[in-house]
C-alpha cells in the first residue's frame, strides 16, 4: 500500500493542468449502454475510478477502449448486452449504480447490485428507484440486487418531484427518460455542472432535453441514439483543490482550464479569506494576500453553493487561517473524519454532530496521519504543504479513484512530495 510523503513550507509557482471531471466522466461513460453506436469522450480523467467503471461497461458487454495514455476514451455497446450488474464491481464504487437507467431503457430490465463507495454516510438509491417506478418501471430487492422491470418493456414518461436535488438520481432518470415513450419532467433537478455536461452528450446523441443547469428538466424520448465524440468538462473539484495549495504555503498557481462558472461559490469564500482569484486566458490564477488566510463560515450545499466536495480540502485551510471558522456539512452526515488526523497535525477542531468549529493556528507539525476517503486523502497532503516537517498521509488508494499524478503536479510547482511503497 502506497503512503504520500511531504515536506512542508515550498512556496508554489507554476501550472497545473486540470483534468476532466471524473463525476461527469462516471456519469457520460454508462450513457454509451444507450446506443448500439461508438460515443467517445475525450479530456477524460486517468483514475482508477474510470478503470473500474470500464470494467462494469465490459462486464455488460460494451467494448472500451483507452487512447492517448487513457485521456480518451472509446465506447460500443452493439452486440448482446448483459443486463446484470455483478457486485463484485459495483461494491468498489458508487457511481456503478448509473448504469440501472440506461440498462432498464434499453433492455427494459436490470438486475443491479446496491453500490459502494466512500464511507461518508448513508446515500440510499430510494429516489432513484422512485423515479423509476413513477415511469413505469417494478422494483424489488432481493439479496442486496436492485431487480427492474419496465412494464410493457418500455419506460413511459412522467412527472418526478425529488424530495432533494439528488445528482445521481438526477442523472439516472435523465439518461433512462431519453428512450422512454412520451416525456418526463424531472423537478427539483440538480443543477451540477456535471449534469449540464450530461445533458449535452445525450443531446449530441440525438436525445431531446430542455432545462438542464435550472430545476426542471424536461425530456422527451426518442426511439433511439446514436453515437457522439464528446469533451468531458475541467473537474471543478480538482480545480478547487488546487486553487488551495498556494493558500498553505505561498506562492501562486495558474490552474489550467478553470473557470470561474465552475467555482463561483467558492472562490467568494477564497475572496473573503484574503485569497486571490483571477481568470486569465488559460485558466485561473491563485495567490494568497498576506502571510495568512482569514477565518471564514463555510456551509456545504448542492450548486451553485459551496461543494461538499471541497469542504475537507476548506477545513485543513482554515486549520491555518487567523481567527474562528465554522463550517457546517449539510449534504453527508460522517464526513467529517479528516478532523481527527489534522488534530494530529495540531489543528485545533471542535466537532458537534454536522457542524465543526476551527480555531485557526500559527503553523501545523507534520505528523504520520491515515487518510479516510477520497476528499479527505488530499485535504491532508495540502496541510502537509503547510506543516512544519515531514507528513506520512498512509492509505492513499482513496487518493487514485479522485486524483491524476497528484505528486506529479504538485511537484512540477515546486512542492516536496512524492509516493513511496509500503510494500
Amino acid at each position: 500500500m502506497d503512503s504520500i510523503i511531504v515536506q512542508g513550507g515550498k512556496a508554489l509557482k507554476g501550472q497545473i493542468h486540470i483534468a476532466g471531471a471524473k463525476n461527469a466522466a462516471l456519469t457520460l461513460m454508462p450513457a454509451t449502454l444507450l446506443s448500439e453506436e461508438p460515443l467517445t469522450l475525450t479530456n477524460a480523467p486517468r483514475l482508477s475510478d474510470i478503470k473500474t467503471m470500464t470494467q462494469l461497461l465490459q462486464s455488460l458487454g460494451a467494448e472500451v477502449s483507452a487512447m492517448q495514455d487513457g485521456k480518451v476514451q472509446v465506447m460500443s455497446t452493439h452486440g448482446a448486452i448483459n443486463t446484470t450488474a455483478d457486485y463484485d464491481i459495483v461494491r468498489k464504487m458508487r457511481a456503478s449504480n448509473l448504469v440501472l437507467g440506461p440498462l432498464l431503457a434499453r433492455e427494459g430490465h436490470a438486475i443491479v447490485s446496491l453500490p459502494g463507495g466512500c464511507a461518508i454516510g448513508a446515500r440510499p438509491m430510494d429516489i432513484h428507484t422512485d423515479g423509476l417506478e413513477k415511469m413505469g418501471a417494478e422494483i424489488s430487492l432481493k439479496e442486496g440486487y436492485l431487480h427492474a422491470k419496465a412494464s410493457g418493456g418500455r419506460l413511459k414518461g412522467a412527472v418526478i418531484d425529488f424530495p432533494f436535488a439528488s445528482v445521481g438520481a438526477t442523472e439516472n432518470i435523465m439518461m433512462a427518460a431519453t428512450l422512454a415513450k412520451g416525456t418526463t419532467v424531472i423537478n427539483n433537478a440538480a443543477r451540477e455542472p456535471e449534469i449540464v455536461d450530461l445533458a449535452k452528450c445525450l443531446r449530441a446523441m440525438g436525445a431531446e432535453i430542455a432545462g438542464d443547469g435550472t430545476s426542471t428538466i424536461t425530456v422527451q424520448g426518442v426511439d433511439r441514439l446514436g453515437g457522439a465524440t464528446h469533451q468531458v468538462v475541467t473537474d471543478r473539484i480538482e480545480l478547487g483543490t488546487y486553487m488551495l495549495a498556494p493558500v498553505f504555503c505561498g506562492g501562486e498557481i495558474e490552474c489550467l482550464g478553470g473557470h470561474i462558472d465552475l467555482v463561483g461559490a467558492f472562490a467568494e469564500k477564497l475572496d473573503a479569506a484574503g485569497v486571490d482569484v483571477t481568470q486569465t486566458e488559460l485558466g485561473l490564477k491563485v495567490k494568497r494576500r498576506g502571510d495568512r488566510p482569514q477565518a471564514v463560515d463555510v456551509t456545504t450545499e448542492p450548486f451553485p453553493g459551496f461543494p461538499t466536495d471541497l469542504q475537507a480540502q476548506m477545513m485543513a485551510m482554515l486549520c491555518i487561517a487567523e481567527g474562528t471558522s465554522v463550517l457546517e456539512e449539510k449534504i453527508f452526515e460522517n464526513r467529517f473524519m479528516h478532523a481527527p488526523e489534522l488534530m494530529r497535525m495540531g489543528a485545533e477542531i471542535d466537532v458537534q454532530g454536522g457542524t465543526a468549529t476551527v480555531k485557526g493556528v500559527q503553523r501545523l507539525k507534520g505528523a504520520p496521519v491515515m487518510a479516510t476517503d477520497l476528499r479527505a486523502s488530499v485535504s491532508l497532503i495540502l496541510a502537509g504543504l503547510a506543516a512544519e516537517g515531514e507528513t506520512r498521509v498512509n492509505r492513499v488508494y482513496h487518493l487514485d479513484r479522485g486524483y491524476e499524478h497528484v505528486e506529479e503536479k504538485l511537484s512540477a510547482v515546486g512542492a516536496q512530495i512524492e509516493r513511496v511503497s509500503d510494500s
